[in-house]
């Protein structure tokens, strides 16, 4: 057998050619395809109406391969042994492999011809251009690539509806409990969900442009872009037309080995009927493309199923799925308030692990998913809420990679045998988190557990840990992304590399968020310079030092809520937040607010936050320093200060701790002698009293202090690390601490005090420079294709006199 030909070129395909040529097959490989480029990856297919191109999501063709693209394959003609394009070519084979793929499912509804599917590059390209002129889309199909639809939607700056039949969303991933909270989520993006609903019929004006979707109970969803996406159907034309056996509801027939009715001809991926199953996700499609080639090659596998498994992450949302989605018994665990939803399926004897879900917190997924089937490592409840899982020994036949079919023994050898030491490793030498990437934090445990020092990268594009780069940055006097990732890096950069680099260079440079490229590197609150609100709106939030204001100011930021509708909120901070501003308000509400002698409270930024206090000496006949002026000196001198995590402080008067200053990262309680400096304390999640680090402090000795420790926090820590975490794993912990900022065993002092006087030096209130500049203005528009028309999906009624969110139904 010396020549095989492949009809169809996708990911399954690539998978086919890449297996072969890597198992040394030495005949002739043709690929015949209908798109314009070779295959590419579907999985990360959104990316590309992000910026990823084309051609960093297209697949490297392997080598000796023969590819025809944009190219049809008309007919088979089984006797001769070849195939027909739609030009009239004849490609002979001796061994044919069918991957046509499927294509999407259309309703045939009045006006599906005027909507857009979810499929391809080209299906893409054909979405942004309607998308300019649009305001609204609807998506029809709330499973997984429906919601990716949606997500592409919203990043196209349209107001997006999901519209599913099912009475919930991802019905083939979640459950009703699951798919409440999963809506609930995707609601509090601005998003419509309209589940149990279906499609009556897509709405055309009297020119044929698309105006909305009516449900068959005869609503209409204003849009003026149509997508659908509610599920794939194989396709197996080209196997019909050839005689060969498919399936009663389509789909290519195909035994255990991926043989067709045909011993000459192979079918797998998405057009292959399976056990009387069509698979469309990555891992059994791989699979089958791995059988088709020992088998080609005279081997004996077989392919008997696979691992539908799912973990994912859409539109921000967790969601993971895993074994069966019903068993004699359940434990389950929802919080409504913080979005999460996990729940275990075990057999009636409360022994054997069945199954899972999780939305919101998929955190279970990764130690749990091997022991489907197996014994209960552990009581259900520990293994959801106290992170059991994460310390359990997987047997080697537990599968930790279901889109490659990589068992924890094939890590486990790559380890032993092949000497790997890291993550990047163990994807080379036996392709585990190549594809989805969900599987890289069991790598990583599989690792540790084995001994094996794990690398401190900060991601697949930098090989330093934030802390090396840090030093970097410092030391070589770079100032931008571009030059750091050139010179010391790989790749384009990430969403975690991106923003870690933006802070690091905001803490040593202080130059304007916004300036230049470093706006393309911001999290979405540093981008507009507001916390976005689960409805969509951002909160405004002057800084207030010390939480002293004049009554000129209230009377200004009263007029300002009044005037945009606004609402009102003195906050445990000191602060006063005003909510529901939508984008393009924003500048004009901080107009006023600079014009008025306010400046950012920098509430959206990884930076500090606030230095709350007590009324101290000056008016309680306790204290017994002036905590007011000591808290605002310190907001003063760090504002803005751009650090790992964002930062609180706090100024108590006396001992009696008013200001709860033994929360906060870094806290001062005045004493008869002077302050106490307290470091490392946070609440939140899981509380921590801070320590306390030096005493009876003089005000000036205090500050030097306290300069230090943020100077060399924000140095050494890791990203997105608070400090009490920080100061927990310092190698010596609060004594090492001591010695490094107070005594100056590292000889570094000099140096965290220069960084500190050039941060207040160079220091400038970002809104009123965002205010002076047109170009940064631009940037505050609720739909970039419609400057100056507002969201209309934002909505508000009443409630206790002020405005409050309505969400979508």
């Amino acid at each position: 057998m010396s020549r095989i030909v492949v009809v169809g070129y996708g990911p399954t395909a690539h998978r086919l050619v890449e297996t072969l040529v890597s198992k040394g097959f030495d005949g002739r490989i043709t690929v015949i395809g209908e798109e314009p480029r070779p295959a590419y990856d579907r999985v990360h297919l959104t990316s590309y109406l992000s910026g990823t191109s084309a051609e960093d999501l297209t697949y490297e063709v392997p080598s000796g391969i023969v590819t025809t693209l944009s190219t049809r394959v008309t007919g088979i003609d089984r006797d001769a042994k070849h195939v027909v394009t739609a030009d009239g070519d004849v490609e002979p084979y001796d061994v044919l492999v069918l991957a046509t793929g499927s294509a999407p499912f259309v309703p045939p509804v009045p006006g599906a011809e005027h909507a857009f599917v979810y499929r391809t590059i080209e299906d893409l390209d054909a979405i942004r251009v309607a998308a300019k002129d649009a305001v609204e889309g609807v998506v029809v199909g709330g499973g997984l690539l429906g919601l990716e639809a949606a997500d592409a939607l919203r990043a196209l700056g349209l107001k997006a509806h999901i519209v599913e039949m099912s009475p919930w969303l991802m019905p083939r991933q979640v459950d009703e409990g699951g798919g409440a909270v999963l809506k609930q989520h995707i609601e509090g993006l601005g998003l419509g969900v309209h589940a149990g609903a279906g499609v009556k019929e897509i709405v055309t004006d009297g020119d044929g442009e698309v105006v909305g979707l009516r449900k068959p109970d005869g609503t209409l969803v204003d849009a003026q872009v149509v997508v659908f996406s509610a599920g794939i159907r194989p396709r197996d034309e080209l196997a019909r037309s050839s005689g060969l056996e498919v399936g009663e509801r389509g789909g290519i027939v195909v035994d255990s080995a991926m043989l067709t009715s045909d011993p000459s001809i192979y079918a797998v991926g998405e057009c292959a009927l399976a056990g009387g199953m069509i698979y469309g996700l990555v891992g059994p499609c791989n699979t089958m493309a791995e059988v088709a080639v020992d088998r080609i090659m005279g081997g004996s596998a077989t392919f008997e199923g696979a691992d539908m498994s799912t973990k994912l992450k859409l539109l921000g949302v967790e969601v993971a799925q895993f074994g069966a989605m019903d068993g004699a018994l359940d434990v389950t665990y929802m919080d409504p308030v913080s979005g999460v939803y996990k729940k275990l399926f075990i057999s009636d004897d409360a022994q054997t692990l069945l199954g899972g879900i999780c939305v919101g917190d998929a955190s279970p997924y990764t130690s749990l998913r091997p022991f489907v089937g197996k014994a209960l490592p552990a009581s259900p409840s520990d293994l959801l809420f106290s992170g059991a899982g994460a310390s359990l020994d997987l047997p080697d036949e537990a599968q930790v990679c279901s889109c490659n079919n990589v068992c924890a023994g094939d890590v486990r050898t790559a380890i032993a045998d092949k000497g790997v030491t890291d993550v990047p490793g163990i994807k080379a030498c036996t392709r585990a988190g190549t594809t989805c990437g969900s599987c890289v934090p069991m790598l990583k445990q599989l690792l540790e557990k084995s001994g094996v020092e794990i690398s401190k990268a900060l991601c697949e594009h930098f090989t330093y840990s934030r802390a090396e780069l840090f030093d970097i940055v410092r030391v070589r006097k770079i100032t931008t992304f571009s030059q750091l990732i050139t010179e010391h890096g790989q790749g384009r950069g990430c969403d975690i590399c991106k923003p870690a680099v933006a802070s690091i260079l905001a803490s040593l440079h202080n130059g304007h968020v916004l300036e230049g490229e470093r706006a393309a590197l911001q999290d979405t609150n540093d981008a507009f310079l507001a916390n976005i609100q689960k409805n969509g709106t951002y909160s405004v939030v002057p800084r207030i030092p010390g939480g002293e204001i004049t009554p000129d100011k209230l009377i200004v930021i009263g007029e300002v809520a009044r005037d945009f509708g606004l609402y009102t909120k003195i906050t445990g901070g000191q602060r006063i937040d005003l909510f529901g501003a939508t984008i393009d308000q924003l500048p004009e509400i901080w107009r006023r607010l600079v014009d008025a002698g306010f400046e950012s409270g920098h509430a959206y930024g990884k930076a500090l936050r606030t230095v709350k206090s007590c009324v101290g000496s000056t008016w309680c006949r306790y204290g017994v320093q002036d905590s007011v002026g000591m808290a605002i000196e310190l907001e003063l001198r760090y504002r803005g200060l751009r650090s790992p995590h964002k930062l609180k402080s706090a100024v108590s008067g006396c001992a009696r701790e008013c200001a709860e200053a033994r929360s906060k990262d870094f806290g001062i309680i005045a004493t008869e002698q002077g302050w106490n400096l307290y470091v490392g304390g946070n609440g939140g999640f899981k509380p921590r009293h801070a320590d306390l680090l030096a005493k009876d402090l003089s005000s000036e000795e205090l500050i030097r202090t306290i300069d230090r420790f943020l100077m060399f926090y924000i140095r050494t820590a890791d990203r997105l690390q608070r400090t009490a975490a920080w100061l927990e794993s310092l190698d010596g912990g609060l004594d090492y601490l001591r010695e490094v900022i107070m005594e100056d065993s590292l000889g570094i002092c000099a140096d965290l005090d220069a960084q500190m006087d050039k941060h207040i030096e160079t220091y400038a209130d970002e809104w009123a420079a965002t205010l002076d500049d047109p170009e940064k203005l631009s940037r505050f528009v609720s739909f970039v294709n419609a400057p100056g028309v507002p969201d209309p999906s934002i909505v508000f009624a009443s409630e206790r006199g002020q405005i409050k969110p309505v969400m979508a139904r």
